[in-house]
């Protein structure tokens, strides 16, 4: 058993971090871990924590390190934010936190996972810290690619590249791990095209298997405008729906507790004093209920850019596996009513849809467009 059990397809990546603990040469007080989505940076920067914490360098059953893989471990502190950036004050606490010397373990570790949602002005905070950290302090910040950390940031870690696993070696884990059916296993790693964690979801949850089935059905029901229009109204009411039940119970429950922390529980009214934290709460739940809306949307932009590929690859007659094997007849058809240039152009569609959202676009108005350049041109 090792801590580096869950970081599959990475054995470049794994063999630096493993070269940096044995090695104290190797060693560096900031580290970059790039890679796409699903490629497992996270998992990567807990496992190199672990080892760093552990007296073996990553056993994998020590109490260091069952601790910080768990997230609990007293010098490890973890940011992964919900919202859509990283406030100021969270950073600036970090930076308190960074100067204290480890309490227990053998380092003082500040994982950061996504360091790509920190605004500038955010990031200029960061600087000095990571430049003049104390001696046992490690920096591990966590990003898509390192253009999406200012220069300033990333000239001063030392980066580590992950790739996308083989949808092979996710699907074993899945089995390994989870104890997925085989053929269920490999389906949903081809389906979330080796994003470990969706592949996960997909294999244990049946509704997400059927959400992303039903995403991918419009592509056969937009024949005109207003199939358009009303696809993109039903992709921004499952996203919202889905927002809503995986943040709702949670925001109630948060603001209950503040109010009793408050001693305010079953006030009717509030003093302006504590009026400001329960709408600063709110607020903070509203930022995070939009990240999730736009996560859901994006996702579903992905998968069905995987149909479309899948469309390309047939068209092509190129010789690689299909994303979307259990929709090969859904595949087929579409590529026999379309050309490659139609294809691509549908692609690019998508692809304009997700930067739109990206940029703060209304949802609504963003899919519209991207509905309608997916009907049939004839």
């Amino acid at each position: 058993m090792s801590v580096w059990d869950d970081v599959v397809g990475q054995d470049t990546a794994v063999a630096t971090l493993r070269g940096a603990i044995a090695d104290p040469s190797a060693m560096t007080h900031a580290w970059l871990l790039t890679g796409p989505p699903g490629s497992g940076r996270s998992n990567a920067a807990r496992a190199f924590a672990a080892a760093l914490q552990c007296e073996q360098g990553g056993c994998g059953h020590c109490h260091a390190c069952t601790t910080t893989l768990a997230g609990t471990h007293a010098d490890l502190t973890v940011v992964a934010t919900e919202k859509v950036t990283i406030a100021i004050d969270e950073v600036r606490s970090l930076i308190t936190l960074a100067s204290r010397t480890p309490s227990q373990g053998r380092w003082r570790v500040i994982l950061v996972e996504d360091a790509d949602r920190m605004a500038e002005r955010t990031t200029n905070v960061l600087l000095k810290a990571i430049e003049e950290p104390p001696p046992r302090t490690v920096w591990l910040l966590c990003a898509p690619s390192p253009q999406d950390v200012m220069v300033t940031i990333r000239s001063r870690c030392r980066g580590v590249s992950l790739r996308i696993p083989p949808v092979e070696d996710v699907a074993a884990l899945l089995e390994s791990r989870d104890g997925i059916e085989p053929a269920v296993a490999l389906a949903s790693a081809r389906a979330a095209q080796s994003h470990i964690g969706l592949a996960r979801r997909l294999a244990r949850d049946a509704g997400a298997r059927q959400r992303r089935s039903s995403v991918l059905s419009i592509a056969r029901k937009i024949r005109g405008v207003p199939d358009a229009v009303i696809a993109a109204g039903e992709l921004v009411e499952v996203a919202q729906a889905e927002a809503r039940s995986a943040t709702e119970e949670r925001d109630a429950t948060e603001k209950a507790e503040l109010l009793r922390s408050l001693g305010a529980e079953g006030s009717q009214t509030l003093p302006p004093s504590l009026r400001s934290q329960v709408k600063q709460l709110e607020d903070d739940q509203k930022r995070r209920a939009t990240r999730r809306q736009r996560d859901v949307l994006d996702r579903s932009m992905v998968d069905l850019l995987s149909l479309y590929r899948d469309v390309l690859v047939v068209q092509l007659g190129a010789q690689v596996d299909l994303v979307n094997t259990e929709l090969a007849e859904t595949v087929q058809a579409l590529a026999e009513e379309s050309t490659p240039e139609q294809t691509v152009r549908r692609m690019d569609a998508i692809g304009v849809a997700r930067t739109r959202l990206g940029g703060n676009v209304s949802p609504v108005l963003a899919l519209e467009a991207m509905a309608i350049a997916l009907r049939p041109q004839g």
